[in-house]
């Protein structure tokens, strides 16, 4: 008898909800993320009810970065899953500002530093003082690597960012880390993923966001 498949291992990264730093204006690291606005509450919300009614991931590992708009969003969604423990993560922490910017409103960056070039050289300095964009690969994929040898044939959801998940699909993918397409990931979508086997990466959906249809932003 030919020897079965290996169930592959699931991976289900979910962009966290909508930021008080982004509502504020100002570049949100590790040191002044302050959390989830109103409407990402909200928003997380809602991916809970979707995640509830269809049990879709119930029975995940849950992984949050250590960014607070992170872990609430891991929190909320929690109970849709079965309420595993959240386990905090820093690799899969967004792209780190460093400490001279952390904090700065994004008027007071560029009037510092400029609009930096995100796209031509993932080795240049971005933030002066921070993580360059292969940095942040580099740490992104030491993270994945470890999650997913650790829980091997399971599924795991990973609360995390933008930022993060542009680099695990560039990744996946064996796309170049910066340029010749954009990714733009909404807030609380679904972006997932199958190992099939060892450096085989199988991308099932990315951006979904169909929790939100109808969401007024404004609360009401």
């Amino acid at each position: 008898m030919a020897d079965e498949e290996p169930t592959p291992t699931r991976l289900v990264a979910i962009r966290h909800g909508e930021s008080k730093s982004t509502v504020g204006r100002f570049v949100g690291g590790p040191r002044s993320c302050t959390g989830l606005s109103e409407l990402g509450v909200r928003q997380c919300r809602r991916l809970a009810e979707r995640l509830a009614a269809s049990g879709e991931l119930r029975g995940a590992h849950l992984y949050a970065s250590h960014y607070p708009r992170a872990i609430e969003t891991a929190e909320l969604i929690a109970p849709a899953l079965g309420d595993p423990p959240v386990v905090v993560e820093d690799g899969f922490g967004e792209h780190d500002p460093g400490a001279d910017c952390d904090g700065l409103t994004f008027e007071e960056f560029l009037e510092r530093h400029g609009m930096p070039d995100w796209e031509s050289d993932a080795y240049a300095v971005t933030f002066p003082g921070g993580e360059t964009i292969a940095d942040l690969h580099h740490r992104v994929g030491q993270a994945l690597a470890r999650v997913t040898a650790r829980h091997v044939g399971e599924t795991i959801v990973v609360c995390c960012h933008g930022g993060v998940i542009n680099a695990i699909l560039r990744q996946a993918l064996r796309a170049p880390s910066t340029g010749d397409f954009e990714l733009f990931t909404t807030n609380t979508s679904i972006t997932e993923l199958v190992l099939v086997r060892p450096g085989r990466w199988r991308l099932l959906r990315y951006n979904d966001a169909g929790h939100l249809f109808g969401l007024d932003p404004s609360g009401r």
